[in-house]
């Protein structure tokens, strides 16, 4: 995959940590020139650009918390501003409530800010640069532009509890949205969702023993997935060798074993 993404501009929200961190470095590792997003400037973001540059490569940043947000074609437009071109979109963001103090949250509350940070900022960013790419210069071969969605392996299955509940919602909404976003943006504009599984982010690191047996038996692969895992997966997505991939969501889960789940 080195160099396949060279001459890109992409965007990765929610780039200061996580699965996101990871996305934004494996697609400067390609080439590509990465705008990061944070709510708001810390020194985690600040890191991932220090990566970015060790690796060769260029970025950028930009600050917005999703919850709050007043336009998204200005952020959008400020995204665009700093080479006047985004070739890749991928929509990482996502709401936390399972840490802090989350937790001991009414339930509604919980849902509303899923509902907005998710969900919304996932389908209206999504259109705002959508209608971009799809008018942009450059974007007049098939398939050139590409926007990826985060969604989540068991909003197919579902999961029983409030998590289960909130997330397979607010995910099954991202992963539903993205077969129609992709037909509404196509040919210019590639869409596909990525719906990961167990990965040993930072909930995962402290996750009890239940949890990590869980994980590991629930996966053909009896392992935690990694962010490397669908940092990978999301750098071929964007990349000119799915070039004939619109409208999926793949889940990278390391397969799931039905026979093994709770």
């Amino acid at each position: 995959m080195t160099d396949s993404l060279q001459g890109k501009t992409a965007m990765v929200t929610g780039s200061s940590t996580g699965i996101g961190k990871a996305i934004a470095l494996q697609l400067a590792r390609c080439g590509a020139k990465i705008i990061l997003h944070g709510r708001t400037n810390s020194e985690a973001i600040n890191s991932v650009a220090e990566e970015i540059s060790s690796l060769g490569s260029e970025s950028t940043q930009v600050f917005a918390d999703f919850s709050l947000i007043k336009s998204w074609d200005d952020f959008v437009g400020q995204a665009w501003s700093w080479q006047d071109n985004v070739d890749i979109w991928i929509n990482n963001a996502g709401g936390d409530v399972l840490t802090g103090d989350w937790p001991d949250r009414d339930l509604q509350e919980k849902l509303q800010f899923l509902v907005q940070v998710d969900v919304t900022a996932t389908l209206m960013l999504s259109r705002a640069a959508g209608e971009r790419m799809k008018t942009s210069s450059s974007s007049g071969i098939a398939g050139a532009k590409s926007i990826i969605n985060v969604g989540w392996d068991q909003a197919w299955q579902g999961m029983g509890g409030i998590s289960g509940e909130l997330f397979s919602t607010t995910k099954g909404a991202i992963m539903a949205m993205t077969k129609s976003l992709a037909q509404s943006y196509a040919p210019e504009v590639r869409v596909n969702c990525i719906a990961p599984g167990w990965i040993q982010t930072q909930w995962g690191e402290g996750a009890s023993e239940y949890w990590d047996r869980r994980a590991k038996r629930e996966s053909l692969m009896k392992r935690w997935g990694t962010p490397q895992d669908v940092a990978k997966v999301a750098a071929f997505l964007c990349s000119d060798e799915a070039s004939f991939v619109s409208g999926q969501v793949l889940p990278v889960n390391g397969g799931f074993d039905f026979g093994h789940a709770d």
